[in-house]
């Protein structure tokens, strides 16, 4: 009885162990683009993976958005304005990400 009981926490400690495993290398100098990140999914999502280390961009639909998540977060966190209706915009955007991300966009890794 006691062996299938240690055998349980042993279990759970492996477990534990593999689900914390870093399984991207070099968090720091990946890039994240989300769109919707005004509220809802995307926003969590933002806020999420900027706390798990990586760069994020952020779009947003309203500038309320974009400042909220600014604040909210450390340089590693971009907010670019995305209205999705209208060409002129989505083609900003597509600019600033290729600005920020530079050639690392280009990288198989």
């Amino acid at each position: 009885m006691w062996m299938y009981l240690l055998a349980l926490v042993v279990l759970y400690y492996v477990v534990r162990w593999f689900r914390e495993l870093e399984r991207v290398p070099d968090r720091g100098s990946k890039y994240v683009y989300i769109t919707g990140c005004d509220s809802g999914f995307g926003n969590l999502l933002a806020r999420h993976l900027h706390k798990c280390g990586f760069c994020v961009v952020a779009a947003c639909f309203t500038e309320k958005g974009e400042e909220e998540l600014k604040k909210s977060c450390s340089s590693r966190m971009s907010t670019v304005h995305l209205d999705v209706r209208k060409q002129e915009s989505i083609e900003k955007a597509a600019a600033f990400i290729k600005e920020l991300v530079g050639q690392k966009g280009g990288e198989n890794t």
